[in-house]
């Protein structure tokens, strides 16, 4: 073969070599662009219909920011957003309660303390934890959560706060334990030794070094845990009720005794109603999904301010 055939077919490998090089930057790209599109899709739907609620005779952009009572009813209705508010709080801030020292508990075990065949059995189970279907959480909230409250002595009614936050909170375990677990097992094994080798033991090495040379990772985990937590829908649909209440200042332990209606359970009843299409009440569910995206959207923004903030960088 002379030597200017060869030169022919290693020009065309190559010209064939950037054409596939192309083809696949650009279905990279396409696979991209497609995540931004439906993003600015959503957002550009909830906004869109928000305004259309905002603009109709019942509601108004001062009374749904500032009022505290909801009545949402076919004909129209009272559309003040804070007792919805207030219950999605208050769920996730008592499902952080259950959830974050526990996850930290469970993380700081798997990667500090259990043996590789432990860790083997442990870590599906949490997976498997994760992968339960929330309908499944809300329905023993609902049957077996609350009868055992109720056997314990407290008074809680049949749909309540309490029993939706608690099954959040188990829901969410398997996100703050593994994503708290990974920031850990990323530390280096040069600083428990230096530990040990200032004579401190396990549980000193685990809390004061590991967990705060992860912080930034561990501290992502919470707020990306209790994003989940603000946006779920089955478990508190079924456990906390359909009943918006504004929050009993007066008495906070009330209001986990009783039953409330979280900002997803509005959305949902909303769209279920007898409302017809156009209505305040059916358009009211677009304008609060815009609210719980600019809530879990701000969350999202302080995680990554504080993981960049508080990142330790090793080499």
């Amino acid at each position: 073969m002379s030597e200017r055939s060869i030169d022919v077919d290693l020009t065309r490998a190559s010209s064939s070599r950037v054409v596939k090089e192309r083809i696949y930057k650009w279905l990279l790209f396409a696979c991209a662009a497609l995540t931004v599109f439906v993003t600015a899709a959503i957002i550009y739907t909830l906004a869109t219909d928000a305004i259309s609620f905002f603009m109709t005779e019942d509601a108004t952009v001062a009374g749904f920011f500032t009022g505290t009572e909801w009545i949402a009813r076919s004909d129209g209705g009272t559309f003040g957003v804070w007792p919805l508010v207030t219950a999605t709080l208050t769920i996730t801030l008592v499902s952080a309660l259950v959830a974050v020292p526990t996850g930290v508990a469970a993380a700081v075990y798997l990667s500090e303390y259990a043996s590789d065949r432990m860790r083997s059995i442990l870590k599906p189970s949490l997976e498997i934890l994760a992968g339960i279907p929330t309908v499944v959480y809300g329905y023993l909230a609902l049957v077996y959560l609350t009868p055992a409250l109720q056997w314990i002595g407290i008074p809680v009614s049949t749909f309540n706060l309490l029993s939706a936050s608690i099954m959040v909170g188990i829901m969410i375990i398997p996100m703050v334990s593994s994503l708290s677990e990974d920031a850990m097992s990323s530390v280096p094994d040069s600083l428990r030794q230096a530990g040990y080798g200032m004579g401190a033991t396990k549980y000193e090495v685990s809390t004061g070094i590991v967990i705060p040379a992860a912080i930034s990772g561990i501290f992502s985990s919470f707020i990306l845990a209790l994003s989940r937590a603000i946006g779920e829908t089955m478990i508190v649909v079924m456990a906390a009720g359909l009943r918006p209440r504004m929050f009993n200042f007066a008495n906070p332990l009330d209001n986990l005794l009783s039953s409330g209606q979280p900002m997803t359970a509005g959305m949902v009843s909303a769209v279920t109603s007898d409302a017809t299409g156009g209505s305040a009440t059916y358009l009211s569910m677009f304008a609060l999904g815009l609210t719980l995206f600019v809530i879990t959207f701000v969350m999202n923004l302080a995680s990554d301010y504080v993981a960049s903030r508080y990142k330790e960088e090793y080499q």
